[in-house]
């Protein structure tokens, strides 16, 4: 009897031990997965404080500031919350602290620089040195095949390849140089060409010399990495924000629109999104049967979420309503200019283009027509009497 009774505490000790286990309730965060280097660092101390927490001295911010040779105790502390940013110096002794190795601590300087960084400009810049080093080191660790990678075409093999349709064009490393005007270099045209042919995109013929299109780019688009699709998105969304500055608007064409949607309402734009590059590119193909284009273009779609879903505070929407109420009616600078600030549902740049959804609300329309004021005071009484139909739903 006694035998039984110890055998089940042992057995239930056991048990609890498994259960209670901290190395199976946490997993050590990858430095590989993040794009803010102060979540990385909040994960990381609790998942270290949680690997000791039953220790008789459990992990804290100053054990990890006597790693990192730091004699303020709270350091991690202040990083983590924002309160200071790493200089060069501390991005090193972290790394020390963390136990990277050399890519990693290259990978942790660039991930927060992207994450310090202010301008968008620099921003790009860094994250598109992040960007490229995480790729770097899937290949040399075999996460991502490098035969695989070899066959899928960069952005200068992509636009080669196009510039199959567009008219005296001279197939040679001066002549693509020049009209890529100078954005790639003499061994990366020559190894796209090259790539190109080799694979069978391309094909040059024996007689002529001339350069033909073969078969598609990517025959199976599902078998392409995502790592490869996003870099040369990156790519090519690149090109995009350099047009921006270097060429004229007569030869582009630029616009944003800032939005809010329902799900439903994305997935439908999502849809008419590739309904319409599919018609184009359909469109494109069957006009260059017949005669060549004059200038090779890039079209980049991009369609992404810049908030998180938040829940609805039914106070704080009434007392906004009734405050946004009484200035537009008072004339407290509720509108201005060409846009509707108080209820403007979405903002379209370049032709500023104020947006309803289902209330008519147009800066245009309704604070530019014959009667402005009270339209507008209609608009807004109807919009308030909207909200409070909706927040008496709520409650």
């Amino acid at each position: 009897m006694m035998q039984k009774e110890a055998s089940k505490k042992k057995e239930s000790h056991s048990q609890s031990s498994v259960t209670n286990n901290p190395s199976l309730e946490c997993k050590m965060p990858e430095l590989s997965v993040y794009m803010d280097y102060r979540q990385y660092l909040l994960d990381y101390y609790n998942y270290k404080k949680s690997l000791s927490k039953r220790l008789l001295r459990p992990y804290n911010y100053a054990v990890f500031s006597a790693a990192a040779d730091i004699k303020s105790p709270n350091y991690l502390k202040t990083i983590i919350e924002g309160k200071r940013n790493l200089s060069d110096d501390m991005i090193i002794r972290f790394a020390k602290a963390l136990n990277f190795n050399k890519d990693m601590t290259e990978e942790f300087r660039f991930l927060v620089q992207f994450t310090q960084a202010t301008d968008p400009a620099e921003r790009n810049v860094f994250l598109k040195g992040l960007c490229e080093l995480r790729f770097e080191q899937k290949l040399k660790s075999g996460e991502i095949d490098r035969k695989t990678w070899e066959k899928i075409p960069n952005w200068v093999a992509w636009i080669i390849y196009a510039m199959v349709d567009q008219d005296g064009v001279e197939f040679s490393n001066d002549g693509i140089k020049k009209l890529l005007r100078g954005k790639a270099s003499d061994d990366e045209i020559q190894t796209a060409l090259n790539s190109l042919i080799k694979f069978g995109e391309l094909a040059r013929d024996e007689k002529s010399g001339e350069i033909k299109k073969s078969h598609s780019l990517i025959e199976s688009p599902e078998d392409v990495p995502v790592a490869l699709v996003r870099k040369l998105q990156t790519q090519l969304m690149y090109l995009g924000l350099e047009s921006l500055f270097q060429d004229s608007p007569n030869e582009r064409e630029f616009g944003t629109l800032t939005m809010c949607l329902t799900k439903a309402e994305f997935e439908e734009i999502r849809f008419k999104l590739r309904q319409m590059r599919k018609n184009l590119h359909k469109d494109n193909s069957i006009s260059r049967m017949s005669k060549k284009g004059e200038r090779v273009y890039q079209l980049n779609i991009q369609l992404f979420p810049v908030t998180n879903i938040s829940t609805p505070n039914k106070t704080f929407l009434g007392k906004n309503f009734h405050l946004a109420q009484q200035n537009f009616i008072e004339g407290n600078s509720a509108c201005s200019g060409n846009s509707a600030v108080a209820f403007q549902n979405g903002l379209a740049i370049d032709n500023i283009e104020t947006l309803g959804s289902g209330t008519g609300v147009s800066a245009n329309s309704e604070i530019h027509g014959n009667d402005p004021q009270s339209k507008t005071k209609a608009t807004v009484n109807n919009l308030v009497q909207e909200a409070h139909d909706a927040l008496k739903q709520l409650s």
